[in-house]
């Protein structure tokens, strides 16, 4: 076993060997920023002046870890023919949508807790709200404006808008088990180039309207292309990572990568809005060149004592809880920080603070007491040889 490979934990993505821990680690952390870049939404008037502006390009992060780890654990499998289409399948049906399910559920609840209002205040009837609920539980997208889209600001997923990239994540799982997988490393480079091409020319040419690779979360105007892009490189770039990967020599691995993510995560919009280019080049220069970079060091790294890895099995064991439940609770948070006037950040923290630290315990409980639970279940029921 490499030195960067530790026991199996209850993280993202976990299956039968062992896992680079450091990269579980650093999928926590950018989770938790996440949670801040949604709470710095409520008040924000514009993409230009919200603090911690680029959270949203934790996804394509994500999806970088997500096409270096399924490659890591299955691709051998592939080759050994000792896993079907259907049984990869259901592995990643039993890893990802427990959760999918719950998160629709609390996102249905606390639309209803908030009021069961749209964002302009226009009521919505329970019925709209059901059948928002099956839609989601299905991963089933919501046609802008449509009956179940019950927020009205077009998301896919209105009860719990960040399920939108579990929406991607799952194109990207079937891509991977038709398609990609049985690509040589060669063409799989040139692939991965031609979608950094246009993920590029995406970016810097303004495709978004806002000057950012925040998009993918609705199918309206160029969204849904703008987030098969962000997936076509970003799982694949992951993907060959795992083909090519040789470790180097690197210390303190896993708080340097994680200062990095943190800090590219968090960095204002780049210029004023009169050039969005400026901000977009600098989204492209994260997503093609840093990430990947972070991910090798992170695969390359290893935690040389006790705190280090507890600390890398805690992030990565929630992180997946924590992107999943955190949102439902921001449409609460939103709800109440503009229920009047809108409260200033100098006086909303507390609750703000509150927020962050009671999604990561529930997180944890949500981990402990339902998601591993089900999983274990689901594995024996389906998974386990009579």
């Amino acid at each position: 076993m490499k030195a960067s490979m530790q026991t199996i934990s209850s993280a993202a993505y976990a299956d039968t060997k062992p896992h680079y821990e450091l990269l579980d680690g650093l999928r926590g952390v950018a989770a938790l920023v996440v949670i801040w870049y949604h709470v710095f939404e409520g008040f924000a008037t514009s993409p230009v002046d919200q603090r911690f502006n680029h959270g949203y390009l934790a996804v394509d992060f994500f999806f970088i870890l997500s096409g270096f780890v399924v490659g890591y654990a299955y691709d051998d499998r592939w080759r050994r023919r000792t896993l079907t289409l259907s049984g990869f399948i259901k592995r990643r049906l039993i890893r990802l949508h427990p959760m999918v399910v719950l998160g629709a559920l609390l996102g249905a609840v606390t639309f209803c807790l908030q009021g069961s209002v749209q964002w302009n205040g226009t009521s919505v009837a329970f019925s709209a709200v059901l059948l928002a609920l099956l839609l989601h539980l299905f991963l089933i997208p919501a046609l802008p404006g449509s009956t179940p889209e019950v927020r009205g600001n077009g998301e896919m997923y209105p009860l719990n808008g960040p399920t939108w990239s579990l929406f991607f994540e799952y194109i990207g799982n079937l891509l991977y088990a038709l398609f990609l997988r049985r690509l040589p490393t060669r063409w799989l480079a040139g692939f991965v180039t031609l979608t950094g091409l246009g993920l590029a020319a995406f970016a810097v040419g303004n495709g978004s309207g806002y000057g950012h690779l925040g998009v993918g979360w609705s199918l309206a105007d160029n969204n849904l292309l703008g987030g098969f892009l962000r997936l076509l490189f970003a799982f694949p770039m992951g993907l060959l990572l795992s083909r090519v990967f040789r470790p180097v020599a690197v210390r303190g691995a896993f708080w340097l990568c994680s200062l990095s993510i943190i800090a590219l995560l968090s960095v204002p919009y780049v210029g004023d809005g009169s050039a969005p280019w400026m901000n977009g080049l600098y989204d492209t220069v994260c997503v093609l060149v840093l990430f990947p970079l972070l991910v090798w060091l992170g695969a390359s790294g290893r935690a040389t004592d006790r705190g280090t890895s507890g600390i890398c099995k805690f992030l990565g064991d929630i992180s997946y809880p924590v992107y999943v439940i955190h949102y439902p609770f921001m449409y609460l948070f939103y709800a109440w920080l503009w229920s009047g006037e809108k409260i200033p950040f100098s006086e909303a923290w507390p609750v703000a603070a509150g927020l962050y630290i009671g999604v990561i315990v529930l997180a944890w409980a949500v981990l402990k007491l339902y998601d591993e639970p089900v999983r274990r279940y689901l594995t024996r029921r389906f998974l386990t040889r009579r």
